[in-house]
């Protein structure tokens, strides 16, 4: 990239200007994903090295039997170091184990490594590499982490075969795909299709002619803001406008009066290893149930409303007590022509409370209107 006193005084014009500033820009702002995602990846390998060094030979292994993980987990946690429960350290020894080779990638370029790891250097021979029950990947350390996200490495390692998941590996590689695109392709089975397959070329074109790839390293990714230190609410709203209108939805609903107690915003859930985000989650104290509301900056559609129907059965199996009623779900959408609210109801086959919770919860009308009035101000 040349330097500003690199460029000519009459070839500039505004329109190179602008041009200049977007390539710096999306330049630099692409290396500092990068850079992030390597330190991510190699503090989740070291951790994973950490265990798997400290199980074959730690002196006071033995006290900890079983419940090694759990106790560390505890510990950790306890520290504040985000991303530690007892999942997500066996999630990171199993990293060490199928990619010991991203240590010999990254040890000429960061000084860190050699200082957090001079009681790993013999893990890292070949000898002991070859020790590992854990079928590893045939690509080195350089591609793999110059090429994928840590949030790849996680949809891979949880692929047993070890023949397969070099597949995706390459595939991933080669057609640069997102993480969203890597799980899609894994939950169609490409691999599988690809060995019935008699022309296998033609189906790698096909699968990624349509195939979302990336561009950048996403810091919303939720491996990436929790290492950071961000909370959820500070990168997963889509936009100012939808901040703005769920500041003010927190507020109206809460001076309605009906009984809303605010209980948490962007609330994070876990559902089948992915994370999801109800905006916001209040305790009715009259319904004595949770009411959980989102906030959709578009049309009416069912995958809206199946996406909050399931959170409200998430929040019934894992977060109801025995003394709560089931949760209710508020969808709100708009497409600035119209709004529209829907209740998601979990559970509910007690006509008495359902009619009680039609008197207690706030009328669509109210919710609709307020939307419109809101959108209003900001045309």
């Amino acid at each position: 990239m040349p330097k500003p006193t690199d460029l000519p005084p009459n070839t500039q014009t505004f329109g190179k200007l602008i041009e200049s500033i977007s390539h710096a820009n999306q330049t630099l702002t692409a290396q500092v994903g990068r850079a992030i995602n390597i330190s991510l990846t190699l503090r989740n390998w070291l951790i994973g090295a950490y265990i798997e060094e400290y199980e074959r030979g730690g002196k006071d292994r033995a006290d900890y039997g079983d419940k090694l993980m759990e106790a560390l987990a505890a510990q950790l946690t306890a520290q504040g170091i985000a991303r530690c429960d007892r999942r997500e350290l066996y999630r990171y020894r199993q990293f060490y184990l199928i990619y010991p080779q991203i240590v010999e990638s990254l040890a000429p370029q960061s000084s860190a490594v050699s200082i957090l790891l001079p009681a790993l250097a013999a893990q890292t021979a070949p000898s002991r590499i070859v020790e590992s029950p854990t079928p590893q990947s045939a690509l080195s350390g350089v591609t793999l982490m110059n090429a994928l996200s840590f949030t790849h490495f996680a949809e891979l390692i949880a692929i047993d075969d070890g023949t397969r998941r070099n597949f995706y590996e390459v595939e991933c590689l080669q057609g640069n795909w997102s993480v969203r695109e890597l799980k899609r392709q894994i939950n169609s089975l490409y691999y599988e299709r690809s060995g019935l397959s008699s022309n296998k070329k033609k189906l790698s074109t096909l699968a990624n002619q349509k195939a979302e790839t990336r561009n950048d390293i996403d810091v919303r990714d939720p491996y990436i803001f929790e290492f950071l230190g961000l909370k959820p609410s500070e990168v997963m709203s889509e936009s100012h406008l939808e901040q703005t209108l769920t500041d003010k939805l927190q507020a109206f609903m809460l001076e309605l009066g009906h009984g809303f107690c605010f209980e948490a915003r962007q609330r994070r859930i876990l559902i089948g290893g992915e994370h999801f985000f109800v905006d916001l989650v209040f305790y009715h104290r009259i319904l004595k149930c949770h009411v959980l509301v989102e906030l959709k900056l578009q049309a009416f559609s069912h995958e809206n409303i199946g996406q909050l129907n399931t959170y409200v059965s998430w929040y019934e199996k894992n977060v109801m007590q025995e003394s709560d009623n089931p949760p209710i779900g508020i969808l709100l959408c708009t497409d600035k022509n119209h709004a529209l609210a829907e209740y998601a109801l979990a559970g509910m086959d007690n006509q008495l409370f359902v009619s009680k919770y039609q008197l207690e919860l706030p009328k669509e009308e109210e919710l609709q209107q307020f939307i419109n009035a809101q959108l209003k101000t900001t045309d």
